[in-house]
C-alpha cells in the first residue's frame, strides 16, 4: 500500500510574505495601471505554487487537485450568477425592475428626502443587485435634487451609499451575495436569512438617523423635473404596473418556503418570460435577452440624438419633457437598464475562479491554516471568531483593494474553524458580507471607494462618516454576537439551529 506523502509545513512569515507580495501586485494593477486583477491572482497562485514545489517539496498534481477541488466549491455560485444574469435581463425587459424604480421615485418629498433617498437606493439596488449601478444613476439624480434642497453633498452621498449597499448586500441578484455563501459553504437563501439578524437592526438605526437629520431640511422645495422625466421615459419604454411585483414576490415566497436558490430564481425568470409573451415580445427576442441582456431602445435614441432629432423623437412619442432634461434622464436610464444576460456574468465568474485558484493553492500548501492558527490563538469565543473574520475582511479591503478578495480570502481561511466549532456556515458568510462588502466603499484606494468618489463627486473621506450602514453594520454584528443574539449552530440535519454563545445542549 502506497504511503501518503508528507510535505513540509509553511512558515508563518513565508505565508504572510506571499500574501503581501500579491497585495502589492494587486495595488499596482488596480491603483497604478487601472486594470482588472484576474491575471494578478493567477500570478499569485503561480508564485505560491512555486514556493510549494521548490521549498515545501509538493508535487504538481497535488496542487492542481487542490485547485480543482477548491474551484468546485464555487460552482453553485457560478450557476446562480448565470441564472441571475438571465433574470436581470428579463426583469428589465418586462418592466419589473423599471416598475420598482418608478414607484420608488414617487415617494420623494422634501420633509423626508434623506429617508426617501435611503429607501429608493435600497429598492433600486435590491432590484438590480448593483450598488455601483444604483449610485451611478439614481444616486447622481438624487445628488442633484439634494443640491436644490440645500442638503450637504457628503451627507447625501453617504445616505445613497448606505441604501445602495444595503440593497446590494441583501439582493439575491448581487454577485457578492452569491460569492459569500459559496466561499463559506452554505446556500444563497440561508445566507440572506442570516444577514437579516445583523443588517435588519442596522438598517432601522440608519433609517431613524435619516428621519432625524431630515427635519433640518424639511422646508426645502423639491425640483421634480428630473424625477418626472425619468418616470415619463420609463413609462414610454417599459410596462409599468404593480402587477410586475408578482415576479419578486414569487422568488421571495419560494425563499421563505426554503426552496433551493436555483429553482427559485428560475421561477422568477419564467414569470418574467410569461409577462413578456403577454406584452407581445417575441419568444426568440426573450431568449436572446436571457443570453445577452437588455439594450434600451427609445432612451438610447434620445440619449444619442442631436437637438433637431431629439425634438422630433419627443414629439413622435408624445413626450412633453424639456429636451435637456429628457436627454439627461435618457442617459441615466441607459446606464441603469443596459444590463443583464447570462454573458454579462462572465467577468464575475472568471474572477471567482481566479480568486478560488489563488486561495486554493494557499489552502493546499497549508499557508491559510498557518495564518489562521496565529489569528485564532487568542480567540476563545464565538464573538471572538466573528470579530476576527470582520477584522480580517477590513484588513483585506485595505491591503488587497478589492471587495471580492476581501470575501474570498478570509472565507477560505476561517471555514474550517467555523466547522470545527459547530457553527452553521451561514454565520461565516454573514460575517464576510457584514465587513467584506460594506467596508470596501470606505477605503479611498479600494475599487469601490475609488468608483463612488468619482461618480458621486464627493471624496471618500468626506462621505465616509455619513455612510452609516457601512460602518455600523460590522459593529452591530460584533455586539450582537457577544450578546448571544442571532447565532446559528449546525443542526444534525444540516439546518441551522438558533442558540446563544454556547452550543445548544441537544447538539453537544
Amino acid at each position: 500500500m502506497e504511503q501518503k506523502r508528507e510535505y513540509k509545513k509553511p512558515s508563518l512569515m513565508a505565508s504572510i510574505g506571499i500574501f503581501v507580495i500579491v497585495a502589492a501586485l494587486i495595488g499596482l494593477t488596480v491603483l497604478k495601471w487601472g486594470i482588472d486583477i484576474h491575471i494578478t491572482l493567477i500570478l499569485g497562485a503561480i508564485i505560491a505554487g512555486l514556493y510549494g514545489v521548490v521549498v515545501l517539496k509538493f508535487d504538481y498534481p497535488t496542487i492542481e487537485k487542490g485547485v480543482i477541488d477548491g474551484i468546485m466549491t464555487g460552482m453553485q455560485a457560478c450557476l446562480i450568477l448565470f441564472t441571475v444574469g438571465s433574470l436581470v435581463g428579463t426583469w428589465i425587459t418586462t418592466g419589473i425592475v423599471p416598475s420598482m424604480i418608478y414607484y420608488g421615485l414617487s415617494i420623494l418629498s422634501p420633509s423626508i428626502f434623506l429617508f426617501a433617498t435611503l429607501f429608493i437606493c435600497s429598492v433600486v439596488a435590491l432590484a438590480t443587485g448593483s450598488s455601483w449601478g444604483t449610485s451611478g444613476t439614481v444616486g447622481i439624480a438624487l445628488m442633484g435634487i439634494a443640491l436644490g434642497l440645500g442638503v450637504p453633498a457628503p451627507l447625501t452621498a453617504g445616505i445613497i451609499i448606505s441604501g445602495a449597499y444595503f440593497g446590494d448586500k441583501m439582493s439575491p441578484l448581487s454577485d457578492t451575495t452569491n460569492l459569500a455563501p459559496a466561499v463559506a459553504g452554505t446556500d444563497l437563501f440561508q445566507h440572506i436569512r442570516a444577514m437579516v439578524w445583523t443588517t435588519g437592526p442596522t438598517y432601522l438605526i440608519v433609517a431613524a438617523i435619516t428621519v432625524f437629520l431630515g427635519f433640518k431640511y424639511a422646508g426645502g422645495e423639491l425640483d421634480t423635473g428630473k424625477i418626472q422625466a425619468l418616470q415619463t421615459l420609463m413609462g414610454a419604454e417599459f410596462w409599468i404596473s404593480p402587477v410586475t411585483f408578482i415576479a419578486p414576490l414569487v422568488v421571495i415566497g419560494l425563499s421563505a418556503m426554503r426552496k433551493p436558490a436555483l429553482p427559485s430564481l428560475w421561477a422568477g425568470v419564467f414569470v418574467a418570460f410569461a409577462f413578456g409573451v403577454v406584452q407581445g415580445i417575441g419568444i426568440g427576442d426573450l431568449l436572446d435577452i436571457m443570453n445577452y441582456g437588455y439594450a434600451p431602445a427609445l432612451s438610447a435614441e434620445l440619449a444619442g440624438a442631436d437637438e433637431a432629432a431629439l425634438l422630433t423623437l419627443l414629439a413622435d412619442n408624445g413626450l412633453s419633457i424639456v429636451p435637456e432634461i429628457a436627454q439627461e434622464a435618457a442617459n441615466d436610464i441607459v446606464s441603469l437598464m443596459e444590463r443583464g444576460g447570462l454573458q454579462s456574468m462572465n467577468w464575475t465568474v472568471s474572477l471567482i475562479l481566479c480568486a478560488f485558484t489563488f486561495g486554493s493553492v494557499l489552502e493546499t500548501l497549508g499557508c491559510l491554516k498557518v495564518m489562521l492558527e496565529a489569528i485564532m490563538k487568542p480567540v476563545k469565543s464565538v464573538g471572538g471568531m466573528v470579530t476576527s473574520v470582520i477584522v480580517s475582511c477590513v484588513v483585506c479591503n485595505i491591503f488587497l483593494g478589492d471587495q471580492y478578495l476581501s470575501i474570498a480570502m478570509p472565507g477560505r481561511m476561517f471555514k474550517s474553524a467555523f466547522d470545527e466549532e459547530g457553527l452553521h456556515p451561514r454565520m461565516l458568510s454573514r460575517s464576510l458580507e457584514d465587513a467584506g462588502t460594506l467596508v470596501s466603499v470606505l477605503i479611498p484606494w479600494n475599487t469601490c471607494g475609488a468608483y463612488h468618489q468619482t461618480v458621486l463627486g464627493v471624496s471618500t473621506v468626506a462621505y465616509a462618516p455619513f455612510a452609516f450602514l457601512n460602518y455600523l453594520n460590522p459593529i452591530v454584528a460584533i455586539i450582537m454576537t457577544y450578546m448571544g443574539i442571532g447565532i446559528s449552530w449546525m443542526g444534525k440535519d444540516g439546518e441551522p439551529v438558533m442558540g446563544g454563545k454556547t452550543k445548544p445542549a441537544e447538539l453537544a
